[in-house]
């Protein structure tokens, strides 16, 4: 995959980011997805290799549509600034989220601000067993990969029904369940690239794995 190539896509898109400029470039900016779907079907491959329970996710399946949302964000660009796709998408549940960008290049998974019946089941699994999402989040290696939840909006206090001198109170105070690391231009250009994708869906698995189930079974 040429990320270089990409990079120069998104950049010149963000210099011109009009309909009209992207419908005289449609050509280039097709090959360039379609390059960048292909190396998704490749990782969808690698992924299904080192995990029995991935759910295939091919890459047109997986690739999120460039255009944001103006009908709820009027504010917004007519183009993102970055192609992400999500994988390991089975139907319902948290994905394995790849964002290749101008101004960021991440890998993350989890639940970003989940409807509330989900939320409720992540809630009541914390309740349950809280101590098993502890253990993961605290690993040394999960540590210094992710630091810990992704940051976002929290509530001041305990959920309702939930005992507000429960163990894992600031656990539960959350509405986002995710974690991403970040990606530098350096990394993503090594030859390795991949190895590192890899490494971190790994790192990743048992706390995808934990959310899942907990909204899932």
């Amino acid at each position: 995959m040429d990320f270089t190539r990409l990079l120069a896509f998104l950049e010149d898109l963000q210099h011109n980011n009009n309909k009209t400029w992207m419908d005289a470039h449609r050509k280039r900016y097709l090959e360039v997805r379609d390059d960048f779907i292909y190396w998704l079907d490749e990782l969808d491959h690698d992924l299904a290799e080192i995990d029995p329970l991935y759910y295939p996710t091919p890459g047109r399946k997986g690739i999120n549509r460039i255009n944001n949302n103006l009908l709820f964000h009027p504010d917004r660009p007519v183009y993102k600034d970055h192609f992400g796709a999500g994988l390991d998408k089975a139907p319902g549940t948290g994905d394995f989220y790849i964002q290749i960008g101008v101004g960021e290049c991440m890998l993350a998974g989890g639940l970003w601000r989940p409807d509330p019946k989900k939320l409720k089941s992540i809630r009541e699994a914390i309740d349950y067993n809280g101590d098993e999402l502890v253990k993961i989040l605290n690993h040394p290696d999960f540590r210094k990969r992710f630091g810990g939840l992704y940051e976002d909006t929290r509530l001041t206090r305990a959920p309702r029904g939930f005992d507000p001198a429960h163990p894992q109170l600031e656990l539960l105070k959350n509405k986002t369940f995710a974690v991403a690391c970040n990606i530098s231009r350096e990394q993503l250009m090594a030859s390795d690239f991949k190895d590192l994708v890899l490494t971190v869906y790994k790192e990743m698995l048992p706390f995808r794995r934990y959310l899942n189930e907990a909204i899932t079974v």
